[in-house]
């Protein structure tokens, strides 16, 4: 069964700062590690003045592609704490690189995993993060005495018309999350008395952002 998961759409940054310490958080989405490496390298010419450009990153549907980076903070201080609140989140397709230009203190190991994770934690509230759930693009035919039953269903089930054709008959393209299309398609056959003819067109994902459909490949 296929299953929803969490991705990063559009970047943001944040910023903190412990004891004169400024921490950046930077996040953008990727889809591959030359993505990410890429992304990482603007970085760090952007940032070449800073005292550490540390990274983490997480690729894949089930997150199989997951990378971090200490540069040259204590292992395990910065690039795996950031690393673990991407995976706590469950946040797919996303790299970030926090930034730490160093204010003369100290912050041991402790304060270095809280800096940083907070860093990361900062930046997310700014981002865009789309759910993104599995569905069905189908094809609905009908003729014309079919079709204002046909589009009162779709409507009371908050079904997304993708495009829609109006020839001799009028045939539909319709989004339909996975769990409800077997109950979307007998209630169509039921009001239509059969005369609808419903073809599963493809397997997609999808997230909907201010009323859009938004179709994913993954």
């Amino acid at each position: 069964m296929r299953q929803a998961y969490r991705v990063l759409y559009e970047g943001a940054v944040g910023e903190i700062t412990e004891k004169k310490s400024r921490f950046i958080a930077t996040f953008r989405p990727v889809k591959s590690e030359v993505e990410a490496m890429a992304f990482i390298d603007e970085l760090r010419k952007k940032y070449w003045d800073a005292s550490h450009n540390c990274y983490a990153w997480v690729i894949g549907k089930n997150g199989e592609e997951k990378r971090s980076s200490d540069d040259g903070e204590p292992s395990q201080t910065a690039g795996k704490p950031m690393l673990e609140v991407l995976e706590r989140e469950k946040i797919i397709n996303v790299c970030v690189v926090v930034t730490r230009y160093f204010g003369g203190t100290l912050l041991g190991t402790g304060g270095l995993v809280r800096a940083y994770s907070g860093a990361v934690k900062e930046g997310l509230e700014s981002c865009t993060i789309l759910t993104v759930e599995p569905a069905k693009k189908i094809s609905i035919s009908t003729d014309y005495n079919g079709i204002g039953k046909i589009q009162y269903i779709l409507l009371q089930q908050e079904m997304k018309i993708l495009e829609s054709e109006y020839t001799d008959k009028v045939e539909l393209i319709v989004l339909v999350p996975d769990e409800k299309f077997v109950n979307l398609e007998t209630e169509i056959t039921e009001v239509t008395s059969g005369k609808a003819i419903i073809i599963e067109l493809e397997d997609v994902y999808y997230s909907m952002l201010e009323k859009e459909a938004i179709l994913f490949n993954i």
